[in-house]
């Protein structure tokens, strides 16, 4: 059956729907020998698709996991400035996956994986409202500037210009903070607590969703159960 090849690639575990229009329009993409075209369909059963040469497979297995990702290493599967990256931390999940979101270099914590582009992108995209917990380790302070703080950030709607809905925030340890948010803008809680003149000093993702980090080890990775990945499809 035809289909767009966004959504073939998508489907391949290639990459995502979007990120298969770049690779299109860069002319990487091939139906029968031939430069794709962004819109075209094929047939991923009687065409030969290739990216970059090399054929794709049928749809791949989808695979779903989980990431404590260090600090120092960034969250793509190549880098430039040769910065480590989480692909070194996941080669051994045996098929190319993708991180859903980012953590910035200096974060650590909770990042999610998978293969499946239209997962990613519902879990990416802002109507779903998708809750991300943070615990925040701010430099040392009085206990009434925590506070104060605390009913900053909670007030929050504008950041540098930029509209935000409100953070649920709240102090869990004389200087931990424990913010939600669900938008994930660049580098959001780390901007938002130096408007509240706060010095971060450490920055970690615990959950999505109902997704917790746990006890997962650092650098360490598992795929997800059944019961995450319907939470996560379903709600």
């Amino acid at each position: 059956m035809e289909q767009r090849l966004q959504k073939i690639l998508s489907g391949a575990g290639i990459c995502s729907r979007r990120m298969a229009e770049t690779y299109i329009t860069d002319g990487r993409v091939t139906v029968n020998g031939v430069l794709a075209e962004l819109g075209q369909r094929a047939d991923d059963e009687t065409d030969e698709i290739a990216v970059d040469g090399t054929p794709i497979g049928g749809k791949a297995a989808p695979i779903y996991g989980m990431l404590n990702k260090p600090r120092g290493y960034v969250t793509t599967l190549s880098d430039e400035q040769g910065r480590r990256t989480i692909a070194d931390l996941l080669s051994e999940v045996g098929s190319r996956v993708y991180p859903v979101g980012r953590l910035d270099m200096d974060s650590e914590g909770l990042l999610l994986f998978t293969n499946d582009g239209e997962f990613m992108q519902s879990m990416l995209h802002p109507k779903f409202e998708v809750d991300k917990v943070y615990h925040v380790w701010v430099e040392d302070l009085a206990p009434n500037a925590v506070a104060q703080a605390v009913e900053r950030l909670s007030a929050m709607t504008d950041l540098e210009g930029e509209e935000i809905v409100p953070a649920q925030v709240f102090k869990i340890q004389p200087n931990v903070l424990q913010i939600t948010i669900h938008q994930g803008k660049n580098r959001q809680i780390r901007r938002m607590c130096t408007a509240c003149d706060l010095k971060v000093m450490r920055l970690r993702r615990v959950a999505e969703h109902h997704v917790q980090l746990g006890t997962l080890r650092s650098g360490t990775w598992r795929y997800l159960t059944q019961a995450e990945v319907d939470s996560l499809k379903n709600d």
